[in-house]
């Protein structure tokens, strides 16, 4: 069975050696120029993708909106994405030991944000390249989390990264 990847994991393109992709920071966030008005009511959170080239030549990548999905909660529920305060790579050059980041901001119900799946579809020198996935949580509502019972919060995929994320960022994690 395919697994997604763990928001910070780093995943390696097989048809185009050295690029590698990752969906890493995934947090609650306001966006810099302002909320828009079709998310009132929702809780704004941002994520950011980086390609990086660890190859010998340069790729010419596309990172646009639209090859960046985001869904949230248990039903894999689409997220409002705020184009307008987003920041995407369009046709940009990443040459050997360089990175290009895309910035994402989101909103979303705040009890979805347990369960956030960001899928990336990156363009390289005009080729699709395979879609991937990353799965994570934002602690929002980490009371909740551990006051749930343990045969429901103990068995997700949501609270097994959630638990991961959390141990990173304590002092002494990994």
């Amino acid at each position: 069975m395919y697994e997604p990847n763990v928001v910070g994991d780093w995943q390696e393109y097989d048809e185009h050696a050295g690029l590698r992709v990752r969906v890493h920071r995934l947090e609650a966030a306001e966006p810099p120029r302002g909320r828009d008005d079709a998310a009132a009511g929702l809780t704004y959170f941002s994520v950011r993708v980086t390609v990086e080239n660890r190859g010998p030549r340069h790729y010419g990548i596309h990172l646009e909106d639209g090859q960046i999905d985001v869904r949230v909660g248990p039903d894999g529920e689409g997220a409002f994405i705020d184009w307008r305060n987003s920041q995407f790579v369009e046709g940009f050059d990443v040459y050997p030991l360089r990175r290009a980041t895309a910035v994402v901001y989101a909103a979303a119900p705040e009890a979805a944000l347990t369960h956030v799946d960001v899928q990336v579809q990156l363009r390289v020198d005009e080729e699709w390249a395979e879609r991937r996935l990353w799965a994570g949580a934002i602690g929002v509502l980490e009371t909740t989390a551990t006051a749930a019972p343990a045969s429901t919060a103990q068995c997700g995929l949501a609270h097994q990264v959630s638990a991961f994320l959390k141990d990173q960022t304590e002092p002494g994690g990994a």
